[in-house]
């Protein structure tokens, strides 16, 4: 048996993962009629704050539990905290059997999770933990690790450049993931910083993730520091993609390393250009998968068989206790191995090679059909 275990700097997490054997499929499909589905709410937090959780997340999702005999209601809170309640009161007032979230913030979440389990309505956090709730479930990416993929990806893209000036475009306060991004950037770059090796202009996070706040903010400390960059981090896709447009008015967009999370469709393509230096893929279709998995068990009853899924733990030092997890891994992908991602199906050549990227991927050797 294989155990790991990561302490979370600031002390709000810990994560543990075990492997273990896992007994039938919960995506199997339900031997039950049209009139006895159970019912699984979900709710997403945005549309802004990346493409995947509409183009990605609600379908798979959807797929699953239909496959499954299970009545998935997929709602989105839309980035408005009220909105993610109304919704969620909805859900419990219905009796669904599980209801899974992906919380704006903690303590929204958390408020959330205390209605549900009143309700005694068991409840999956996807993707984001709510510190200080009452979920029984986490399905996430190890997120330490993404932020140490951007930082590695950061430090290749720069090479032997000593005394680099590097700003910091960190992802929203309210989102405990965008947290674990720094932390594990912090990990890789915090020594360079200490041991000026490498300088910190500035680091900002930004509000909601929205990618306005964040092309402002990145402007605003690229003038304060007289233009000068030498290399980004970007907390995702999307403000990479904030952070560029600054860089293309300066002239400075393919001379700057600028980081990312995603493996967006424009994110590739900004890497295909030579704008954006990398991305950090996470299969999302493994996670919606796991999460679907996870929610059908529970809501067939098989608390066991969900048990089995969930092999590993994550500490909640807010609330001090063990949430059971699935936590899932990622990848680096730079310029090298794009091609990778079209092998696996997880962007289409049609849509990757359009336009200004068409002479990219020839040199690539990635063929649209």
């Amino acid at each position: 048996m294989r155990r790991l275990a990561r302490a979370v700097s600031g002390g709000l997490l810990i994560l543990t993962a075990t492997s273990c054997g896992s007994g039938s499929d919960p995506l199997a499909p339900s031997a039950g009629g049209q009139e006895d589905k159970p019912v699984v709410g979900v709710i997403l937090p945005d549309r802004t704050s990346s493409d995947r959780w509409e183009k990605q997340d609600a379908p798979l999702l959807s797929r699953a539990f239909n496959f499954a005999g299970i009545e998935g209601v997929i709602e989105n809170a839309e980035g408005d905290e009220a909105r993610f309640a109304s919704i969620a009161d909805s859900m419990i007032a219905r009796g669904v059997k599980v209801l899974m979230t992906t919380p704006l913030t903690p303590e929204g979440g958390a408020e959330v999770e205390r209605k549900a389990k009143e309700a005694d309505i068991p409840v999956i956090n996807y993707d984001r933990i709510s510190l200080g709730g009452h979920a029984e479930y986490y399905v996430s990416f190890d997120n330490l690790n993404v932020g140490e993929l951007q930082a590695e990806g950061l430090l290749r893209c720069l090479g032997d450049r000593p005394g680099a000036q590097i700003i910091e475009v960190q992802g929203a306060p309210q989102d405990n993931n965008a947290t674990l991004f720094a932390d594990g950037q912090r990990r890789l770059l915090g020594p360079l910083y200490d041991k000026r090796e490498l300088r910190l202009v500035g680091s900002e996070a930004i509000d909601k993730w929205d990618l306005l706040i964040g092309r402002a903010t990145f402007e605003q400390m690229l003038n304060g520091n007289d233009g000068r960059v030498d290399g980004v981090v970007a907390a995702n896709d999307g403000l990479a993609g904030a952070v560029i447009e600054v860089l293309r008015a300066k002239g400075l967009a393919g001379q700057v390393p600028v980081t990312g999370q995603d493996a967006t469709l424009d994110g590739l393509r900004a890497i295909l250009r030579g704008e954006q230096c990398m991305t950090v893929y996470k299969p999302i279709r493994d996670e919606a998968e796991a999460a679907a998995r996870l929610a059908i068990a529970v809501a067939k009853g098989d608390l066991s068989g969900a048990d089995d899924l969930a092999t590993g733990n994550t500490r909640d030092l807010v609330s001090r206790r063990d949430v059971k997890s699935v936590l899932l891994g990622a990848d680096l992908i730079t310029r090298d191995n794009v091609r990778a991602l079209v092998g696996q199906g997880a962007v289409k050549p049609v849509d990757l090679c359009a336009g200004d990227t068409a002479d990219d991927c020839a040199q690539l050797g990635i063929l649209v059909n």
